[in-house]
């Protein structure tokens, strides 16, 4: 087992050893906070994660000799999503005051601010914590965000039940070192919500070595967690928060009076990778086993303690649990939890299909209020011309003073809405421009991006800037091969990490290089099975070429009521690829031009695009005149 401190002569990545050195995660940051400098240490920046901060700097305005424009992106740690109307108001004026004007929704059901200066950055996470907020735990080796289904279904128990220990396991996973409030607030405990008894007693209960009695953090030790850990909590039927994302997953479940009995178990999703590195790969979390209530607590911890104590801490490409349970298997995991459990984990209980709900639109609440879903494309809460979201959700929580639920993807859910005010909150969206759920292309309904290019630091290209207008060529697509009314889950991401869940998407992009993505394909419209790789480089100039023929293929051979993700996985790529190859294209023949695709290797490629640019010409002209140029030599040798 682990101990608190790793032993000198184990080999352990950089990150260990800034985490041990850490004093508890104050140092270097403390130190350098008081610094009158535009930005931190490499060090420095490894423990701002834990305190839910990231340093980026906006790539738009790069300029060679001169300084990053550097700033901080900060994340808010929201159990379930909840948003209390006072912290939203509060992070309206912070982004307005201190970072880019917007505010992002994430797919972990917080909120994001971006362009902070460090100069500015503790005033910030100050005000969030004294607005009954927190950024503690958002980033970093340890639990992140714990997720749950949005809807407020006040006659539907599970749903509560789901809230009620999403926020008990985030309380029970939070650091407990007092770092956070001694660097941010000067020493001040915030006023927060009592814990509950239970999550009291689980953190000091130490079952079979599951804690430790000789420092500030019981359950992470010194060492904190190797990797990120992600957690969620849901109903049964209920797919919203993605939960073979995860790297625990627990189901509430009922009886027939609606009384907690206990929660089926999912462990080991992930969905981080790395570009040509095979041993990273995506994974699906695997069924455990049934835990009853009174044991949940102790189960997590177990859970906690075997990938703290077994996970990879030398190659942090290797350190998340589903690289544990994938060189395990899940029995020899199973076992090893057991042995910190103390008892053995129960079967799994049957449960319903899953589904994707967003809950978008209003619906009754159930005990005589009504909620509300609104699309946020992407997560961007912002004002643009005739769409002034940040203004018409400003507006409603002044007047109405409405708690809200971050989706898992990226949307927003206001409830607790007394009937008698809903005609004037509809009033203020309809006036500020906001769509309702009908009347959204159901692409963008169903889609997500990361924020990628301009501020994040391992984006390849773009995203959140990209999809908008990929989604418009989708759907000029659709039209075009008699699709009309057709949609499909779509995500994209600037890189292989995968912060908006491609993998499990019906179409996924994922950032290869500049203007070039993966397509992924295959995934099912629930999300509950992984899409594969079905091009490793595509140019986005190359998108109607690519895509074409395979929407063409699906409306020719498509089953009555399939999906375009069932259909991929269930034709299999050999055919795709076959009737791919064979097609020739209808459109791009009534638009007078035909383009053909032609592959290079990777190496080729990146000279192309280096020459390419120095010369300031497109690639595909470039392309076309040195194959026209070996062509005319050919000839002439002939």
């Amino acid at each position: 087992m682990l101990p608190t401190s790793i032993p000198a002569t184990a080999k352990v990545s950089k990150v260990e050893g800034i985490k041990q050195r850490s004093h508890g995660l104050r140092e270097p940051v403390a130190t350098e906070l008081l610094q009158d400098t535009t930005h931190f240490s490499e060090d420095a920046i490894q423990l701002l994660k834990f305190h839910g901060s990231y340093q980026q700097d906006n790539r738009d305005n790069r300029v060679k000799g001169q300084e990053k424009d550097y700033q901080m992106m900060l994340r808010t740690r929201n159990p379930g999503g909840f948003i209390p109307p006072e912290l939203y108001l509060a992070l309206d004026q912070l982004a307005d005051e201190y970072g880019n004007g917007t505010i992002r929704a994430t797919t972990r059901q917080g909120f994001q601010l971006h362009g902070v200066l460090k100069k500015n950055l503790k005033t910030v996470i100050a005000a969030i914590v004294h607005h009954m907020g927190s950024t503690l735990g958002a980033c970093g080796d340890l639990n992140r965000n714990v997720m749950a289904p949005p809807a407020p279904y006040k006659h539907r128990p599970e749903y509560d039940l789901a809230w009620e220990y999403a926020n008990n396991i985030a309380d029970l996973l939070t650091p407990q070192t007092g770092a956070y409030y001694e660097i941010w607030l000067d020493g001040e405990k915030a006023i927060s919500a009592e814990e509950h008894p239970d999550v009291v007693a689980a953190r000091q209960r130490n079952g079979n070595r599951t804690i430790f009695h000789d420092g500030e953090e019981p359950i992470y030790g010194m060492q904190y967690m190797p990797r990120k850990f992600k957690c969620a909590v849901t109903v049964p039927g209920d797919n919203s928060v993605d939960l073979f994302s995860q790297d625990v997953s627990l189901v509430v479940l009922t009886n027939k009076k609606g009384e907690l009995q206990g929660f089926n178990l999912y462990a080991g999703g992930g969905l981080g990778r790395t570009h040509n590195k095979e041993e990273t790969f995506v994974r699906a979390a695997d069924p455990i086993g049934y835990v009853e209530k009174a044991d949940v607590y102790d189960l997590v911890k177990a859970i906690v303690a075997t990938q703290r104590d077994y996970g990879d801490r030398a190659d942090r490409r290797h350190a998340r649990m589903k690289y544990l349970i994938n060189d395990w298997g899940v029995e020899k995991f199973r076992t090893k939890v057991e042995e910190y459990f103390g008892k053995p984990i129960q079967p799994l209980q049957p449960l319903p299909a899953f589904k994707y709900l967003d809950f978008l639109g209003w619906h009754e609440q159930g005990d005589g209020n009504v909620f509300l879903g609104i699309s946020v494309e992407n997560g961007r809460v912002k004002d643009d011309g005739a769409f002034q979201l940040k203004t018409a959700l400003r507006e409603i929580e002044q007047k109405f003073a409405l708690p809200m639920r971050v989706t898992p993807h990226q949307n927003i859910l206001l409830y607790d809405i007394d009937p008698a005010h809903q005609p004037a909150i509809q009033a203020i969206l309809t006036r500020c421009g906001i769509k309702s759920e009908t009347d959204i292309d159901t692409l963008v309904r169903y889609s997500m991006a990361c924020p990628a290019m301009p501020t994040c630091g391992l984006a390849i290209t773009e995203s959140e800037r990209a999809l908008p207008g990929v989604l418009q060529r989708i759907r000029n697509l659709l039209d075009q091969v008699g699709l009309k009314d057709e949609h499909f889950v779509i995500r994209m991401t600037g890189c292989p990490n995968g912060c908006s869940r491609p993998y499990l998407a019906e179409l996924g992009f994922v950032g290869q290089s500049f203007e070039a993505y993966q397509l992924w394909l295959g995934a099912d419209p629930h999300q509950t099975r992984l899409a594969q790789v079905y091009m490793e480089k595509m140019s986005i100039h190359d998108l109607e070429v690519t895509l074409e023929p395979l929407l063409v293929m699906f409306k020719q051979q498509r089953q009555r009521h399939e999906s375009f993700g069932d259909f991929c996985h269930r034709i299999g790529f050999d055919q795709l690829r076959q009737f791919s190859a064979q097609y020739s294209s209808r459109i791009a023949t009534a638009n007078g031009r035909i383009r053909r695709r032609i592959g290079v290797r990777d190496e080729v490629y990146t000279e192309l695009k280096a020459i390419a640019t120095t010369q300031g010409i497109p690639m595909s002209e470039l392309a076309t005149r040195a194959i026209e140029a070996y062509v005319e030599r050919m000839k002439g040798e002939g």
